[in-house]
């Protein structure tokens, strides 16, 4: 599916509606679109991949068939082991922590952890610290205010976080997977834009709204605005040469 185009995002729209009763398509689809948004800025084929919180291994998957040396690191047992699929070559890690040296992966990728984590400056350093200097980071999340930002209980978030949960559990006989301060948190697009503009260890390729078909780049320059429309920020960065590479 071309990326941008009506076509693509109305394909992953169908699949976000039946991620509860059909995980397995819709999570494959996602990783198919991610890996192609990748391979427009380094190719995969040869590249070393490291998938931080991919859950179960459809990514790590995506990029391996696409020729990467890819490893997943998933610090929630029960994600790593979700659908019954137990996804070779991965390794239980916090995301703040990455057993790996410096600089190994050619290519840092993080699909919709960011918001869930509560410290998403030091994530994001992590992140850095394990790409090679002119390596790619590819690191995409739903915004708090984004109509999918309170995950399962979207869009009633919107009144309350805990009104949300309570509407949840009545009408679904449980409770929420997601709690707010636990293991969701509020993160912006603005604030995240400025941290990440600040830095002198990236550089910003491209920040766009990750699924919208039309004014993608547009959309996240509009303050106010895109904390609502952008749905989902996704990040290209580019990490900069060390000092000593000047």
């Amino acid at each position: 599916m071309k990326d941008p185009s009506i076509r693509r995002s109305a394909a992953l729209f169908r699949a976000f509606m039946r991620e509860q009763s059909d995980p397995y398509t819709c999570y494959e689809l996602l990783a198919r679109d991610a890996a192609a948004q990748v391979e427009k800025y380094v190719p995969l084929k040869g590249a070393t991949v490291i998938d931080v919180g991919g859950g179960n291994g459809h990514f790590t998957e995506e990029f391996r068939r696409r020729g990467a040396r890819a490893f997943l690191f998933e610090p929630d047992p029960a994600e790593l082991l979700a659908h019954g699929r137990r996804p070779e070559g991965a390794a239980l890690a916090d995301g703040y922590l990455l057993p790996v040296a410096d600089g190994v992966a050619d290519v840092t990728f993080s699909s919709n952890v960011l918001e869930h984590v509560a410290d998403p400056q030091t994530f994001v350093s992590e992140l850095v610290r394990v790409t090679r200097p002119g390596g790619l980071l590819y690191v995409s999340f739903t915004n708090w205010y984004s109509p999918w930002g309170g995950h399962e209980t979207a869009p009633w978030h919107y009144l309350g976080h805990e009104r949300a949960r309570a509407r949840y559990a009545r009408r679904h006989g449980r409770a929420a997977k997601h709690t707010l301060g636990d293991n969701l948190f509020a993160v912006h697009i603005g604030s995240t834009l400025r941290h990440v503009r600040s830095r002198d260890d990236v550089e910003v390729v491209a920040a766009r709204s990750r699924y919208w078909p039309f004014w993608a780049h547009a959309i996240t320059r509009v303050p106010v605005l895109r904390e609502i429309a952008t749905w989902n920020l996704l990040l290209i960065l580019r990490r900069c040469p060390d000092d000593d590479d000047h």
